[in-house]
């Protein structure tokens, strides 16, 4: 989605000449086709070919320093009977210059490397890696405003958004989302983040979020028929998101550490953490082997807990992966791996194939 942004932007200021600027509209997009193959001890392998996303974005640059930046994705071909997802992931205003942006609507959190920067060529695996679903919420968007800005190499960022809800964390806060729908504004989402990229290649950063999620005991009713806030603890779900993450991508290296812990305070499940890590390497071998564009052979490691250490929600993850960029923005990729529950004697093997663009 930046590339977008930066795209819009760049063409705004070329044609913008002695203090006229024409406005400029940009369109683009991503979207990614997978084929999954899973079992898990004597059971029947399962196998499916999805379109999981088809995603536009639409951008309008108003002056040199004020835009408008959207998208909209469908998930699964189509909605039909709780099938299916047509959702606007984002839609706001945005005033940018080189040292500082402001930005209100539907948007992002900054937290890790894939919730902002999720197109399908910017990571190596068919899906993206579970950490960035059962840890960080991938995609996690929703009703809010942020401020921006660069010093130095630095890059900084302040998010204000809407609750999330109470009721729906348990196993991690994934389904505690409110995307923009009918949501609360009792506490607010607090999400800060910084990144480092004075090394070229490099990416190094983090970010602590926390919400007091209000819960639908929130609200008391007293002896009129009024509603009154619970001042009970108990009402709201405290979260502390803290995650760190580091990218290399240069001189043929790929790669990427992300590791993030939750804390809770009154979670519905009992639970008082949750968290976990992915670790990918990966060497570009394109060029020993005379072929244009990348191709490499990777390896992930990664374990999450969904709470508390709890061997039924424990997973161990390996995989092995081979993916082709023919151009930078086209990706086609092949892994296999196994994925382990802590509980379990059994072992799921699973094999993916897709391809995934974006523009």
């Amino acid at each position: 989605m930046k590339k977008t942004i930066v795209g819009v932007l760049c063409i705004a200021g070329l044609i913008a000449q002695d203090d006229y600027f024409v406005p400029v509209s940009s369109i683009g997009g991503y979207g990614e086709l997978h084929y999954n193959r899973s079992q898990s001890g004597e059971n029947t392998a399962t196998a499916k070919l999805d379109f999981h996303r088809f995603i536009i974005y639409y951008g309008y640059a108003f002056s040199e320093e004020w835009s408008f930046k959207s998208e909209v994705e469908l998930e699964h071909n189509f909605v039909q009977d709780g099938d299916g997802e047509l959702e606007l992931e984002q839609a706001y205003v945005n005033y940018h210059t080189d040292s500082f942006g402001f930005q209100a609507g539907v948007i992002l959190p900054s937290v890790g490397l894939v919730n902002e920067y999720h197109e399908p060529p910017l990571f190596v695996s068919v899906e993206r890696p579970e950490y960035n679903k059962y840890v960080i919420p991938t995609t996690w968007f929703g009703n809010g405003a942020a401020v921006y800005g660069k010093v130095a190499e630095i890059n900084w960022r302040f998010a204000l958004m809407e609750d999330l809800n109470g009721d729906e964390i348990g196993k991690g806060i994934r389904s505690g989302r409110a995307k923009g729908y009918k949501s609360t504004a009792y506490d607010m989402v607090k999400n800060l983040s910084a990144y480092y990229t004075g090394i070229s290649g490099l990416r190094v950063g983090g970010s602590f979020t926390m919400n007091n999620a209000p819960t639908s005991a929130y609200f008391t009713t007293d002896e009129d028929g009024n509603n009154i806030v619970n001042e009970a603890d108990t009402a709201s779900v405290g979260v502390k998101l803290m995650e760190f993450h580091a990218k290399y991508d240069a001189n043929n290296i790929y790669a990427v550490l992300e590791y993030g812990q939750i804390s809770y305070e009154h979670n519905p499940l009992g639970y008082e953490s949750s968290g976990g890590y992915y670790a990918d390497l990966g060497y570009n071998v394109a060029s020993m082997i005379g072929l244009k564009g990348k191709l490499m052979p990777w390896f992930r490691m990664s374990n999450y807990n969904r709470g508390n250490d709890d061997d039924s929600v424990d997973y161990s993850i390996q995989r092995f992966g081979l993916s082709y960029w023919p151009h930078p923005q086209i990706a086609f990729k092949a892994d296999y791996g196994t994925h382990k529950k802590a509980s379990d004697d059994d072992v799921a093997t699973q094999i993916n194939v897709g391809v995934g663009y974006n523009f």
